[in-house]
């Protein structure tokens, strides 16, 4: 059975940082790619992040780039997402999902996934002013 358990989530100030987790199981982390995704009760899920394991390839969205990084260590089949100088619009339930694949559009920057197979239940994460 594959699962995805993310942790690291709790309440910090504005300016703070904080790690999340989404650890594995179930599945080889090198033959897939790992999404971060947030929400926020009452709006839709947008994408924050991604690796692709394969080759370590990562993407973030303009909000925050510069702030958020993602890494992967396949020894723990966990996925990171560290996230430095928190702001209070990143107050979110994030989540992990595991993907085919990850690339941007060269033209617009945007970066897309290639299906979406499993997620994780998510992490809160809340950022006071």
């Amino acid at each position: 059975e594959v699962q995805l358990v993310e942790s690291g989530g709790d309440l910090v100030q504005a300016g703070g940082s904080l790690r999340l987790s989404c650890a594995a199981s179930g599945l080889t982390l090198d033959d897939y790619a790992i999404g971060w995704f947030r929400q926020v009760p009452g709006k839709g899920r947008e994408k924050v992040s991604c690796i692709n394991n394969s080759n370590r390839s990562t993407y973030y969205i303009n909000s925050v780039k510069g702030r958020f990084t993602i890494s992967s260590d396949s020894a723990k089949n966990t996925v990171y997402l560290q996230m430095n100088s928190l702001k209070p619009e990143d107050t979110a339930d994030y989540y992990c999902a595991s993907t085919r694949k990850c690339w941007s559009d060269s033209a617009s920057g945007e970066y897309f996934h290639y299906g979406l197979d499993y997620w994780g239940k998510g992490t809160l994460v809340a950022v006071s002013s």
